[in-house]
């Protein structure tokens, strides 16, 4: 049989595109999902757009999740996709988090953490029931929410804070005329890599990969099995500097979840026992996210405190080049583009191997006759 390449190939692609749209919009007597819609009420999916396709927007947010149709990976791609078309100006001053205006913040380590324990907004202590009346596009009537019992602490102290009288948690100085952090929007990752490529690469990461390298080493593989800090959910804001002001300007607030994860550190000669932390940071509300990213973070800095490495999560390169969704969906998606000449050199291999291969077995036959 014969293999040759399909013809045609452009009026194809232009009837599956508006095939794609078709099924995009789908039943058109049922109304338009609007983006305002997606923004408001599928707030978890935009949040995590918005951290892997590394723009905080939420209506871009919302309409690559429109457009994707649901496609969360496809919605990251299309979202930094158009990233790469915008003008920089500058870069902001690093962001504040002990100043954060909190929403939500736990602790599982500190029962009595200062501050208290914020809850805030969470699936965590909800039961996991279907709840029939959104079906029918009703809602639970929503009370109205009490007074806080008292005053919320501002700025709430850190899990950083709480040790920072006995000295039993690393902390980290701005180092006076350090380098400017890397960029890896704008330069090819390097290994070995430091903390600020890393975080980086992390916070952009796909969260279902983070997530299985975070329980993998939970699991055994990696000697990291942490435990949880601290996580904070609020606003913070953003400040930049003007040339022609030369003092910083506030340009305004994002949503952020910040997490600290403590793992124990037995000490060397030239440093005291403590606990040393993984940290996450991530755009929105992506708890999840932030978690597995402290966890990776602790787990690759294996170096700094003299562990050996012998997990794949332990592995940078390993990690770092493989956590990008959008690298890795391109890499693995392309399989399906056309692959006519390579397959044809295959094919002429394989039955070039196949010949041989029964050649033999008749001369191996005729010789034992």
């Amino acid at each position: 049989m014969a293999y040759v390449s399909v013809k045609g190939g452009e009026k194809a692609i232009t009837n599956a595109h508006r095939w794609l749209e078709e099924d995009r919009r789908g039943d058109r007597t049922i109304p338009e999902l609007t983006v305002d819609q997606v923004r408001e009420q599928m707030s978890l999916a935009v949040d995590r757009v918005m951290a892997e396709g590394s723009c905080y927007d939420r209506d871009l947010a919302g309409l690559a999740i429109k457009q994707a149709r649901g496609d969360l990976p496809e919605a990251v791609f299309l979202l930094r996709a158009y990233r790469t078309t915008l003008p920089r100006f500058g870069a902001s001053l690093p962001i504040e988090t002990e100043d954060m205006a909190v929403r939500r913040r736990v602790s599982a380590a500190f029962k009595d953490i200062p501050g208290g324990q914020v809850l805030g907004p969470t699936f965590d202590y909800t039961h996991r029931l279907l709840d029939f009346t959104l079906a029918a596009n009703g809602e639970t009537p929503i009370a109205p929410a009490p007074e806080a019992e008292q005053p919320q602490e501002y700025p709430m102290p850190t899990i950083a804070s709480v040790f920072r009288h006995e000295d039993l948690l690393e902390h980290e100085e701005p180092t006076e005329g350090a380098e400017e952090p890397f960029d890896l929007t704008r330069e090819p990752m390097s290994f070995p890599a430091g903390r600020d490529q890393r975080l980086q690469a992390l916070a952009r990461g796909d969260e279902g990969f983070l997530l299985s390298l975070a329980y993998s080493s939970q699991r055994g593989w990696g000697s990291t099995h942490p435990l949880c800090g601290e996580i904070r959910l609020g606003e913070v804001a953003v400040e930049f500097v003007p040339e022609e002001l030369g003092f910083p300007i506030e340009i305004g607030e994002i949503t952020v979840t910040e997490c600290t994860m403590l793992s124990g550190f037995s000490g060397s000669a030239s440093r005291a026992p403590q606990y040393t932390r993984g940290y996450g940071l991530t755009f929105g509300h992506c708890e999840r996210k932030a978690m597995s990213v402290a966890i990776v973070d602790r787990a690759l800095r294996h170096r700094e405190v003299g562990e050996q490495a012998d997990a794949p999560v332990q592995d940078e390169e390993f990690v770092l080049y493989h956590s990008d969704n959008v690298e890795a969906s391109g890499f693995v998606q392309h399989l399906k583009l056309p692959h006519y000449v390579d397959f044809q050199a295959d094919l002429q291999l394989i039955r070039r191997l196949r010949q041989e291969f029964f050649d033999r077995q008749a001369a191996l036959k005729e010789a034992a006759e």
